[in-house]
């Protein structure tokens, strides 16, 4: 299904990772990747701008890290970026340029493109996050389906079977994810797309839209 795959969902020019979707078509395609592809690509950041700290953790040298923050590698904190007090980065975790990172924020085997906010008590998991998505408090991906089963994409046109245990969400660029909104397993949202908060989301939501609730998308009007 075009509307999925990545070069619809997400501006490839604003993450550092652009070269991990190389022959990819669908964005969750390169979940299984982030952990090698860190480890190489960090190799490489030159370092009059990344400092290595500890294990396979590559910090810009311009980014802001509180001393409470805890960061695993392998990961890749970008320019300009933020990790505030007590955010956990499990591992497998590529920050992009200018992202906030926030209080008490979670993060594991996951992208987030520039300019991603995560700004307050969020979990994001085995997801992908476009430039400029943003996560309203308390909203979360959950990435394990209570039947432990593999998941799929939930679309229109029918399912599409991932063969992962563990998927989140695929966010485009600019989505919105109002507080307290659940992002169920397999949750892809096209770009420009905002979600009410107190949501549970599931499958696909297209972009240019309005989720008010489940069964409820309407497209977005311009003024």
């Amino acid at each position: 299904m075009k509307e999925l795959m990545v070069k619809e969902l997400y501006t490839l020019n604003e993450t550092i990772a652009k070269d991990i979707f190389e022959g990819v078509t669908y964005p969750w395609e390169v979940l299984p990747k982030i952990s090698e592809f860190i480890i190489k690509l960090g190799e490489t950041l030159p370092e009059e701008e990344y400092e290595k700290r500890g294990t396979n953790v590559w910090i810009a040298k311009s980014a802001k890290v509180f001393e409470s923050a805890y960061i695993n590698g392998p990961a890749i904190i970008g320019k300009n970026a933020e990790v505030r007090q007590c955010a956990f980065i499990r591992g497998n975790a590529i920050v992009g340029e200018g992202a906030v990172v926030g209080n008490s924020t979670e993060l594991k085997n996951v992208i987030l493109f520039n300019k991603v906010q995560v700004p307050h008590y969020n979990y994001v998991g085995d997801s992908i996050l476009g430039y400029k998505a943003h996560m309203g408090a308390g909203s979360i991906t959950s990435n394990v389906k209570s039947d432990k089963k593999l998941v799929v994409v939930k679309t229109r046109e029918g399912n599409i079977e991932t063969g992962m245990k563990k998927f989140g969400a695929m966010l485009g660029d600019e989505v919105e994810v109002g507080c307290g909104t659940v992002l169920n397993p397999g949750s892809v949202v096209g770009s420009h797309t905002n979600i009410y908060p107190l949501s549970s989301v599931r499958g696909f939501v297209p972009a240019g839209s309005i989720y008010k609730r489940q069964g409820e998308v309407v497209e977005k009007i311009d003024d």
